[in-house]
């Protein structure tokens, strides 16, 4: 009953009851796109609610890309799938509907029990390629294959959301860390911002394997962005793997998408290492030894009983009773009265409502007029010290001993490949609000500049070569726009990153991420409060934006502000 219980947990005071008429049993988790929950059919069936999280709901570029995957992933049908049983990309907020699998993931019965063998390796990937045959085939690319979305059934492994990771990743990143989008999963292509196909599927599949082999991740722990660079510029090492799974593993893992094995090579690949007990349907036996006792799903929630009989409907709201039925009918004076009054109440309504849209308007356009009239000492710095850039801590790197070199962004700036000695901690201290004594700045270990309160909109952008980085114009070489379906970061020579997964985000860190990056816009859909964006100029500036607010739910008077980090010729 333990592994009951950390399956299925109770609901929580901000758990809805309810979500488009399913009533809610248990929570079962939460993930990069929102909370999961044990629902059941009107006929008892149990399925899997996925709620969408407001800050992706809040995007219409995302509710685009949503429906758009959910029409596609309804016609998937596949022995290895969770299918698909209802979903609204319109509803507040979003949410879609799977079979719930009575199994745990690949990644729990991993750390429960250790490596799986050889034969349940091999009847892993049989199936999970057999999964991508029925998804590609209906022109979906999975994006987020990783052991947390291969569920082990008695009967074997079903592949999770399926299609569904594209509508939260308008470009070729998707938000880590609980996730959509896994670095450690993640082929070259994906995580240098090239084109996704089915082949990087395959090539997640390849690391999935890998892992349910090793217990670990193929290309190691650490920070996202180290993992990312091993992906890209190192080959994977499979000394450690069983030999038997070593050739396969080579191909699925080749750095060119194009000599990857196709997911019906892989089917047949495996058949043939499994021999008689393939064509004997040994399967089943494997799992059950995997998976362990058989999980008891939570009851469907009754209908509740309502504790008192509903009062009468009042006499100025309830319909006329028919004639047929003897009970008196309103004269026509007391119809026009009736006719009347409804009207008033209607136009008291759409009153009321225009003059709080006016009235929120004006706070948008009043609140920007004094932004954009502030004394600019206040929010800009020179090169001894930003006034005022406390006011998100996530866009402390390099200010005085800050948290965001003084927690685990140490270790992941001393991993990273070219870090160099000074590159942060002390050095860093004698940068932004350092007195005359402080060690100068040097070109590998350029001065922080830190411009605090930056605001981006139709009007205003921002430039990483000027000393005022601030423009009350759109002659920046950083704008926003939102004349799209969906807001973004756009420039005609300035790349962008935008970093997953932690804050305090090194200059070291952004150095290594920029080095493979090409794009020059980026889209806001998975952006929140302290989100962060690397980004780099042709002149070789580098600058770490750090979101503080965003909104972009009215794209007429959509804006964004944050806090902007400038190293300049860094490089």
């Amino acid at each position: 009953m333990e592994h009951v219980t950390e399956v299925f947990q109770p609901l929580q005071a901000d758990d809805p009851p309810v979500v488009a008429g399913y009533r809610l049993a248990a929570r079962l988790g939460a993930g990069g796109m929102g909370r999961v929950y044990l629902s059941h059919t009107r006929g008892g069936r149990p399925v899997a609610i996925k709620v969408v999280r407001p800050e992706l709901a809040d995007d219409p570029d995302f509710r685009r890309r949503f429906g758009r995957e959910i029409k596609a992933a309804r016609r998937v049908r596949g022995a290895y799938t969770a299918e698909l049983v209802d979903a609204d990309a319109d509803a507040v907020p979003p949410w879609l509907a799977t079979l719930y699998v009575p199994g745990p993931s690949l990644a729990e019965a991993v750390v429960r029990r250790g490596p799986l063998p050889v034969p349940a390796v091999l009847w892993l990937m049989a199936g999970v390629a057999e999964a991508l045959q029925a998804i590609h085939a209906e022109g979906v690319v999975h994006r987020d294959m990783k052991p947390s979305n291969v569920l082990l059934a008695a009967d074997g492994p079903r592949v999770i959301d399926f299609g569904i990771a594209l509508a939260a990743d308008g470009t070729s990143y998707t938000a880590t860390g609980g996730t959509i989008g896994t670095p450690s999963y993640m082929a070259p292509e994906q995580a240098s911002g090239g084109e996704v196909t089915a082949a990087t599927d395959v090539f997640a599949l390849g690391q999935t394997a890998a892992f349910a082999a090793l217990g670990r991740s193929l290309y190691g722990d650490g920070p996202a962005v180290n993992v990312l660079y091993r992906i890209v510029h190192s080959e994977p090492d499979l000394d450690a793997l069983p030999e038997p799974l070593r050739p396969l593993l080579a191909r699925c893992l080749a750095a060119d998408p194009a000599e990857r094995a196709t997911p019906a090579e892989i089917v047949e690949w495996c058949r043939q290492r499994l021999g008689a007990d393939a064509d004997a349907g040994g399967g089943p036996a494997v799992w059950r030894e995997i998976i362990g006792p058989e999980i008891v799903i939570p009851a469907p929630v009754p209908e509740p009983t309502p504790a008192h009989p509903r009062p009468p409907v009042p006499a100025a709201t309830a319909p006329y009773p028919p004639p047929q039925y003897g009970w008196p009918q309103p004269t026509p004076e007391q119809r026009k009265a009736r006719r009347r009054r409804t009207a008033l109440i209607t136009a008291a309504g759409v009153a009321g409502g225009a003059l709080l849209v006016a009235a929120t308007v004006w706070s948008l356009m009043d609140a920007r007029g004094r932004l954009d009239g502030r004394d600019t000492a206040g929010s800009r710095t020179s090169a001894t010290g930003p006034a005022g850039h406390s006011s998100s801590s996530a866009s402390a790197a390099g200010s005085t001993s800050g948290s965001a070199r003084g927690s685990s962004s140490d270790s992941s700036a001393d991993s990273a490949p070219d870090s160099s000695a000074g590159s942060s901690g002390a050095a860093d201290a004698s940068g932004p609000g350092a007195g005359d004594g402080a060690a100068s700045a040097s070109p590998r270990n350029p001065r922080p500049e830190g411009y605090a309160g930056t605001w981006l909109d139709a009007k205003n952008s921002l430039s990483l070569k000027d000393k005022e980085a601030q423009r009350k114009d759109r002659k920046g070489d950083i704008r926003f726009d939102c004349r799209t379906a969906s807001c973004e970061l756009k420039s005609d020579s300035t790349v962008f990153v935008q970093i997953f997964g932690g804050h305090g985000t090194t200059l070291d860190e952004c150095r290594l991420i920029l080095r493979s990056a090409t794009k020059h816009s980026w889209t806001l859909a998975a952006a929140t409060g302290g989100s962060e964006f690397c980004m780099k100029d042709t002149e070789g500036n580098i600058g770490l934006y750090v979101v503080e607010t965003k909104s972009t739910a009215m794209p007429d008077v959509a804006f964004l502000r944050g806090d902007l980090t400038v190293w300049r010729d860094a490089a």
